[in-house]
């Protein structure tokens, strides 16, 4: 049901759309961040280019081939294997969870709690699920140990990408992140001013929201005021 849902709202998108690059300082050289949809982005640093979640409705017009690529979950919104084969070089490394690696021809499995050093790029795969919200009673959306979401080290700094999650005990609890991607739409994820509660436990430097469609953007934003995270808005639509 929620697959179905995922791809009928991804289908819905009048274009396919990538934003403008963000440029974070970091050791090597700038990060550069790149909205392309909804919860899918690419992530740039000495070479290393990393695409997250690439699915049919981004668009990848002008951007570099990905060297690796990071799925987190099984949904329609985040896997997409054809896209995936589109993508990918020879050389290019998937890493996804097991339920979405068995669908990713030589995909690298990570676990919940495990970390991976690949081609150079520390890779840690944080819990991210559903701790009340779920299609029916006795129900969750998103099953803890399913999904993957990622902690990416490059230049000195951490990147998390939080995937489809609650405020989750492990998402509270991080610690020293410079970047994060935190979700905000219901019922899926968590409502605005609940991310912002979650991001204020674990203090990122700069948090973007994304997958977020539908969701009031300027109520995290007026929820982080005062709290010393630099709070960066971007259009993952294209309107």
């Amino acid at each position: 049901m929620r697959l179905a849902l995922a791809l009928a709202l991804a289908a819905a998108s009048a274009t396919a759309y990538a934003a403008a690059s963000d440029r974070i300082p970091a050791a090597g050289g700038d990060i550069t961040i790149t909205p392309i949809n909804h919860a899918t982005l690419q992530i740039m640093h000495g070479g290393t280019v990393i695409d997250v979640d690439p699915v049919a409705q981004g668009s990848y017009t002008g951007l570099a081939a990905p060297d690796l690529i990071l799925v987190t979950d099984i949904h329609g919104d985040h896997l997409d294997p054809a896209t995936v084969a589109k993508l990918k070089k020879d050389s290019t490394k998937i890493v996804a969870p097991a339920a979405a690696a068995a669908k990713l021809d030589g995909a690298v499995v990570l676990k919940n709690g495990e970390t991976k050093t690949i081609d150079g790029v520390e890779i840690e795969a944080v819990p991210m699920y559903n701790l009340q919200r779920g299609p029916a009673a006795g129900q969750l959306y998103h099953d803890k140990g399913r999904g993957n979401g990622y902690i990416v080290t490059l230049g000195g700094k951490r990147i998390y990408i939080a995937g489809d999650t609650e405020c989750t005990p492990e998402m509270r609890g991080l610690k020293n992140i410079d970047v994060a991607f935190v979700p905000m739409n219901l019922p899926y994820t968590m409502p605005p001013t609940e991310a912002a509660e979650c991001v204020k436990a674990f203090k990122p430097k700069i948090v973007y929201p994304y997958h977020y469609r539908g969701s009031d953007l300027k109520q995290f934003e007026d929820a982080l005021k005062g709290s010393g995270v630099d709070v960066r808005l971007r259009d993952w639509y294209g309107k």
